[in-house]
């Protein structure tokens, strides 16, 4: 009877294990990061988040990989979903990266750039024309610009034509005025478009030969309790 309950609580532990290994693959693949703020953030999309802390995380698509969604502290309301274009910097972070636009008075701080941690890549958020002429002017920067007439419904997102405004009010091609694309040496690290699978081969490796070993110990003892 211990030998059987010894089974039980190992196999529960492999699950358990599995579960875990599972959601870090799954952490991985949307980029959900906690991010806390202690004063006000404008976000694309006329939206002022107050002090607190949300959620980001890429929404759940397999073919566009630069939609951006914000729910509050424990996922239980989506705030608003956002465009966003790559952005590739050249030395990837251990730790979560956020970029905001300068901007003037008391305004509050204008969302640029939110960068996961590890990748040289990260989404530069998009603004309603009206709003990205301002920013750019305002922080002297280039800023994507969306050119919808009207604000999109968020599964029309991935389908809005997007340009880049300059300080000078002027409009660029967004490939043209930002770097959207990794440069030469580091073309093998473009964003997979598939689940990562190095995120979790190794942990999950080690689990399956685990669980190959409880199945072969159980089978041991089965066979000792019977003969």
């Amino acid at each position: 009877m211990k030998h059987w309950k010894a089974i039980w609580v190992l196999l529960i532990s492999l699950a358990l294990g599995v579960a875990l290994v599972g959601a870090a693959r799954a952490d991985v693949w949307n980029k959900k990061t906690i991010l806390t703020f202690s004063h006000p953030v404008e976000v694309p999309g006329n939206m002022v988040l107050a002090a607190g802390k949300y959620v980001f995380k890429l929404h759940d698509s397999m073919s566009y990989r630069n939609i951006v969604q914000i729910w509050n502290e424990d996922e239980t309301q989506l705030l608003t979903t956002i465009l966003a274009i790559p952005n590739y910097q050249l030395e990837p972070s251990d730790e979560t990266v956020i970029e905001f636009h300068e901007r003037p008075g008391t305004q509050p701080q204008a969302l640029r750039a939110w960068f996961y941690p590890g990748d040289n890549f990260g989404q530069e958020f998009a603004y309603p024309k009206p709003r990205a002429v301002q920013l750019a002017e305002a922080s002297n920067e280039i800023v994507p610009a969306e050119e919808a007439t009207t604000e999109p419904a968020p599964e029309e997102l991935k389908s809005v034509p997007l340009i880049a405004v300059t300080p000078r009010h002027e409009e660029e091609p967004i490939a043209q005025a930002i770097q959207t694309t990794p440069l030469e040496e580091r073309a093998a690290a473009t964003e997979p478009e598939e689940l990562p699978k190095t995120a979790s081969v190794v942990p999950l490796a080690g689990l399956v030969g685990l669980s190959a070993l409880a199945v072969g110990f159980g089978l041991k003892v089965l066979v000792r309790t019977r003969s």
